[in-house]
């Protein structure tokens, strides 16, 4: 077997399921409290609802799924510069965060989106 170059660069983003109707909420929890802009999807795509984010270097396209199921097991991982100042305030806001003691030299925690996606902090 011989070895290839890899094929693959980058990601360029996730995309993640959300229900019809869901972008308000979307934009709540993924702009107010986990920071990401809006971006403008092109026109051409706009119609199919949803919203495009970003964050620095980190892609999110929520789509929307007619026959919506959240995704409890795949999930997203984001690192985040204040782990424990998010967890604060996404806890506030109704959104607890599950720690995970799993990896002892890493800080990370679950969080479930408005619609139960499961998303993955880790500190930076």
């Amino acid at each position: 077997m011989s070895v290839m170059a890899p094929l693959i660069r980058r990601l360029d983003h996730l995309q993640i399921a959300i229900p019809a109707g869901g972008e308000p909420l979307a934009r709540t929890f993924y702009c107010e409290l986990l920071g990401f802009i809006e971006e403008q999807k092109p026109e051409p795509l706009a119609q199919r609802g949803g919203c495009w984010l970003r964050s620095g270097d980190a892609f999110v396209h929520l789509g929307i799924d007619q026959e919506f199921r959240p995704a409890t097991k795949a999930h997203p991982a984001f690192v985040v510069e204040d782990f424990h100042g998010l967890e604060a305030v996404l806890n506030a806001a109704g959104f607890p965060v599950t720690p995970d003691h799993e990896l002892a030299s890493v800080v990370r925690g679950y969080v479930a989106d408005p619609f139960g996606n499961r998303i993955e902090l880790i500190a930076s």
